[in-house]
């Protein structure tokens, strides 16, 4: 059962990133609009990065492989994400109120990912296992 819960988790936090990455490939326009609204820079760049990134990260959890250190790198995208998209403090209304959402959503994502990397195999951090 607990293994069960462990793959299922890591799943669909790995379908969490994957759609997401594909999206921003799909919808570019959309995305560069997105990320000049809040002033970013090198926005093409960080973009494809990002989306290229989020695609193998999120294969790489549903195959098993890398993943406490995926997690953990995917867990620094998600501040960088929540800091520089979902600034909530800047905005007022539902906008701010959507954004406040979508900040506190990832920090829920950001536990996950730090839980997965804690549960994953100590070989994975070049440690022997007890």
């Amino acid at each position: 059962m607990n293994l069960a819960l462990i793959i299922s988790g890591r799943v669909l936090l790995a379908l969490y990133f994957l759609l997401p990455g594909i999206m921003k490939f799909v919808s570019w326009d959309m995305h560069l609009a997105l990320m000049a609204e809040h002033n970013m820079v090198m926005i093409p760049v960080l973009l494809a990065a990002a989306g290229a990134f989020e695609i193998l990260a999120a294969l790489a959890l549903m195959a098993n492989r890398y993943t406490a250190l995926v997690s953990l790198m995917l867990a620094g995208l998600v501040v960088l994400i929540n800091f520089s998209l979902h600034d909530f403090w800047n905005y007022s209304g539902i906008e701010g109120a959507h954004e406040m959402q979508n900040f506190i959503k990832n920090l829920a994502i950001l536990a996950g990912l730090l839980v997965l990397a804690g549960h994953s195999s100590p070989k994975e951090y070049g440690l022997k296992a007890n």
